[in-house]
């Protein structure tokens, strides 16, 4: 007997929101890093995505371009940091913004031109079939979801048990008590956006074989990438990770029985400033002092 619509709507609905945990997750990162929020997000996740291809293109077996990819995406964070981000660091908000900003735009715009804006397809790492008896999920679907999942235990084990995690968060929680033991503050925020560049990067590889690869691949996963991350709570990795389940299930469920695939993305977005309105921290973020 064949699954129905609706269970592999909702299938589908679990694997893609593995990735808009994975980008939310990156979002996070960052912002509990240097608390800032990093509109290039997405942009940076493409790039990496297209050097992924190239490196394809060249004869590189997919699995191993996918791994040298993610190394160079951690570098490229690093960069952006120590270059471009650092010199802004206490700048006003807006300033930051417009850097923000800038950098979202011109990432899209060289992307474009080196790379052209012609449709490409990104092949999977995975098999076509899954295992039998997993009808609901493909073998890339499965794939997303069991390296997703896999990336996100290793990041917790990493922030827990591991001296450059522990100090990552030092810097985060306490930068000057971090300073005080002989943590360098800046390094640590530079090795923060490198590791979100990374995730960022794994989420572009595995939504490309979804969709056809292009410039704008991830302006749509962005936007629901920042949705995950806000509903679940910015400062809250878990957080990220249950928002973007919560938008990867609604998201097919009310377009299609609801509102409809027109107003299927301001309708998911709505739903979350409605949650928003009524818990502003998020669902897993720490209630504000002296909030009723």
């Amino acid at each position: 007997m064949e699954p129905s619509i609706w269970l592999l709507q909702l299938s589908a609905g679990v694997a893609n929101g593995f990735i808009y945990a994975a980008l939310g997750l990156a979002l996070v990162m960052i912002h509990r890093t240097t608390h800032h929020i990093n509109f290039a997000q997405g942009e940076m996740a493409t790039l990496s995505t297209y050097l992924a291809w190239q490196l394809i293109q060249s004869g590189m077996p997919v699995a191993a371009a996918m791994a040298l990819t993610l190394v160079l995406s951690l570098a490229m964070g690093v960069v952006v940091q120590r270059v471009l981000i650092r010199p802004v660091q206490h700048a006003p908000a807006l300033t930051q913004m417009m850097v923000f900003v800038g950098l979202l735009v011109s990432i899209n715009a060289f992307t474009g031109w080196w790379f052209g804006h012609v449709l490409q397809a990104f092949p999977s790492p995975f098999p076509v079939q899954a295992p039998a008896g997993l009808r609901l999920w493909s073998g890339h679907q499965l794939g997303m979801v069991g390296v997703t999942l896999i990336v996100m235990a290793l990041v917790w084990l990493f922030f827990r048990f591991t001296r450059l995690g522990l100090a990552l968060r030092a810097a985060a929680q306490h930068p000057e008590a971090a300073r005080w033991v002989g943590i360098s503050v800046p390094w640590m925020w530079a090795w923060g956006w490198g590791l979100a560049a990374m995730l960022g990067a794994l989420a572009g590889m595995l939504m490309a074989p979804v969709v056809y690869l292009e410039p704008n691949l991830m302006m749509g996963v962005l936007l629901y990438g920042f949705a995950a991350a806000v509903l679940g709570g910015m400062d809250r990795p878990q957080g990220a990770v249950l928002g973007g389940l919560l938008v990867g299930v609604i998201d097919p469920l009310l377009g299609t029985y609801v509102v409809g695939h027109e107003l299927q993305q301001p309708a998911v977005l709505a739903l979350v400033v409605a949650v928003l309105w009524w818990r502003p921290q998020g669902l897993l973020g720490p209630k504000a002092q002296g909030a009723a």
